[in-house]
């Protein structure tokens, strides 16, 4: 499937730049690091303020159905420091979270993970800070 643009916001791009470099000047393993600024790369840039509300920003919450077991379940995507799969806080850079970031409700996406292939319909966004007010997060 081609991908197409995504929309990350200028606060997210810089936030999630720093955390590559960090991660980049530890010499920590970067795979994931790297997928990050791959998808950062190609991505239109907004303002806040001009962000749909139909795409997943960081700190939004969604709902999504996993098209091959037809489960649906909520996440939030958050920085690394803030995941717990427990509470559906998922991390920006596992596979899953760098997969769904700046994509829209109805898009599908499909994104290796270790199991295999994952496609993933975005069925809502059920919280967005940019859409809500909330541009400190």
């Amino acid at each position: 499937m081609a991908r197409d643009t995504i929309v990350i916001t200028e606060p997210d791009r810089q936030k999630l730049t720093a955390l590559i470099q960090d991660l980049r000047d530890r010499g920590e393993e970067i795979t994931h690091a790297n997928e990050l600024a791959q998808e950062l790369a190609r991505a239109r840039i907004v303002a806040p303020e001009e962000t749909d509300p139909g795409v997943i920003t960081m700190n939004s919450r969604f709902r999504l159905t996993d098209l091959d077991d037809k489960e649906t379940e909520e996440y939030t995507l958050v920085f690394p420091q803030e995941a717990d799969i427990e509470k559906r806080r998922i991390s920006v850079l596992s596979p899953v979270g760098t997969g769904l970031l700046g994509y829209r409700k109805g898009d599908v996406v499909e994104w290796t993970v270790p199991a295999g292939k994952r496609r993933l319909k975005i069925d809502a966004i059920l919280y967005q800070p940019e859409a809500a007010g909330d541009r400190h997060l």
